[in-house]
């Protein structure tokens, strides 16, 4: 295969193939798994097995002394406490993934912001999850008054911190921080405030092809 030089900028398209048959042997609450049969470009067929998801938004909110806001939480998957930023699910279809995530950061850490702006969009694991995530920038921030939301389960023993951005970075490229988001965020602010600069990042309302959404 030969190595072709690309001075151009580069983006992902829209494609699809054609899907014979699809079932789906599990569905959880929130989650599911479907199996596809995909005709190849050779006109052979192979089957497919990913999991479905609703979508995810998170939130890299950037204090003015150039904190960002963490949560440490356990992740029995993969049996680690994790350093993160605050995420949730879309949860329900079409939901505005700007409204979602200002009550992620709400919940999370009762917090809110008065600047959003769209920092980065990814798919986590697309070989294996249709997963997409889109992460906010968020800035102006400041404490929500009144009570705290009810937690459970794992969140019952969240730890909340505010750590400077470049000591993030230094952590991820050390290997000693790896939650996908969290990772992609701050690399992502690193390069920003390197390159344009963040008032050059997208509107929080930009388009969202991966997840359609109404105003």
């Amino acid at each position: 295969m030969a190595h072709e030089s690309v001075d151009e900028p580069i983006k992902d398209t829209a494609e699809e193939w054609r899907v014979t048959a699809s079932e789906t042997p599990f569905t959880g609450n929130k989650t599911g798994v479907r199996t596809d049969t995909v005709v190849m470009p050779d006109g052979s067929t192979a089957k497919r097995d990913y999991q479905t998801h609703p979508g995810s938004v998170a939130v890299l909110a950037l204090d003015e002394q150039d904190r960002v806001l963490v949560l440490n939480q356990y992740r029995h998957p993969v049996r680690q406490r994790l350093w993160e930023i605050p995420a949730g699910l879309l949860d329900v279809p079409g939901e505005n993934p700007l409204r979602a995530a200002q009550r992620e950061l709400y919940e999370e850490a009762h917090v809110k912001a008065e600047d959003w702006r769209v920092l980065t969009d990814v798919y986590t694991t697309p070989g294996g999850c249709d997963e997409a995530v889109r992460i906010f920038l968020a800035r102006g921030l400041s404490d929500v008054e009144g009570e705290r939301f009810a937690v459970e389960h794992e969140e019952l023993d969240m730890e909340v911190a505010r750590i400077p951005l470049a000591l993030l970075a230094r952590g991820v490229l050390k290997g000693e921080l790896h939650n996908n988001c969290l990772v992609v965020g701050v690399l992502s602010a690193m390069a920003a405030l390197a390159g344009d600069g963040l008032e050059a990042l997208r509107p929080a309302d930009a388009p969202w092809p991966a997840r359609p959404f109404e105003a």
